[in-house]
């Protein structure tokens, strides 16, 4: 009989390339990892794993079984909602949500408290991570659903294992000081309107990064500061020096002498929700993909 957890930890040394890393990943150790593969190993009846310098690799075996893991994944999780959905349709038990940091403060935070009151037998987990890391975290096993934005315009490509569906268009906003003349304005700013004008933004590499340098394609504008938490942005906003440019869902609460003005051309990026196929009928995900579609409206 083969262990399925010793097949979770062959699958996720051939996602992630180490021992170590999929050590971190399944909670275990370096040796743990390893003494689960090699009871894998006494199975199936052949190597899994070479040495490869101070590392290791897969066999031709052990990568055709790591390859044949997620169909065992998804069977055993269907059995398990079978079986959930007739002794009771009500959410419960624990939902591991992996999810970047604004999703967490513009949309998980916020629905938590609606969800606790009308499913008091779900316990809601919740994990900061990117969107690359939170789909391979539920493609793995190790997270139920995730939450993820495009990068760049580009969504994350979705292993096979995994569905998704869109929840929400998240657009970014220039928030400046209420006494600053650009404030004053009637209208959707342009690029022109932003000529000349000193910022802080958030550092290179970051979604909202990009979507500052679009704003300026053939000028050198004046960046003062580079932050990532938004908090601090507004804090650096308010002394009025700078403006930023902040997703809505990114805002912390801005006080009365703050305002957010929106741009002409506004930069988006759609955050959806990825569960896997094998967990589609799951009440628990059902229940908090409902919570938050409608907190969104």
């Amino acid at each position: 009989m083969i262990d399925v957890g010793a097949l979770r930890a062959l699958r996720s040394v051939a996602a992630l390339g180490t021992l170590a890393r999929a050590a971190d990943e399944l909670g275990f150790t370096a040796s743990a990892v390893s003494q689960q593969i090699k009871r894998l190993e006494r199975d199936v009846g052949v190597p899994l794993l070479a040495q490869a310098g101070r590392g290791v690799v897969l066999t031709p075996a052990g990568q055709s079984i790591a390859d044949s893991a997620p169909e065992v994944f998804q069977a055993l999780e269907r059995c398990a909602e079978a079986a959930r959905s007739v002794s009771a349709g009500a959410p419960r038990g624990v939902l591991r949500v992996v999810a970047f940091s604004t999703a967490i403060r513009g949309l998980l935070a916020p629905a938590l408290p609606h969800l606790a009151k009308h499913c008091p037998e779900l316990k809601v987990q919740v994990t900061e991570q990117d969107p690359d890391q939170a789909l391979h975290s539920v493609d793995a096993g190790t997270a139920d659903l995730a939450l993820v934005h495009d990068a760049d315009g580009l969504p994350a490509p979705l292993p096979g294992s995994l569905t998704q569906r869109l929840l929400h268009t998240d657009v970014g906003d220039v928030v400046m000081s209420r006494s600053h003349p650009l404030a004053k304005l009637g209208r959707p700013l342009t690029g022109a309107d932003l000529a000349g004008q000193a910022w802080v933004t958030s550092p290179p590499g970051t979604v909202c990064h990009q979507w500052f340098r679009r704003l300026f394609p053939d000028a050198d504008p004046d960046v003062r500061h580079l932050v990532d938490d938004f908090a601090t942005q507004l804090a650096l906003v308010s002394a009025g020096e700078v403006i930023a440019l902040i997703p809505r869902l990114a805002r912390p609460p801005m006080g009365d002498h703050l305002v957010a003005r929106p741009l002409r051309r506004q930069p988006k990026r759609e955050v959806r929700a990825a569960w896997r196929l094998s967990a589609d009928a799951s009440p628990s995900i059902r229940a908090v993909l409902t919570h938050l579609e409608d907190r969104l409206g």
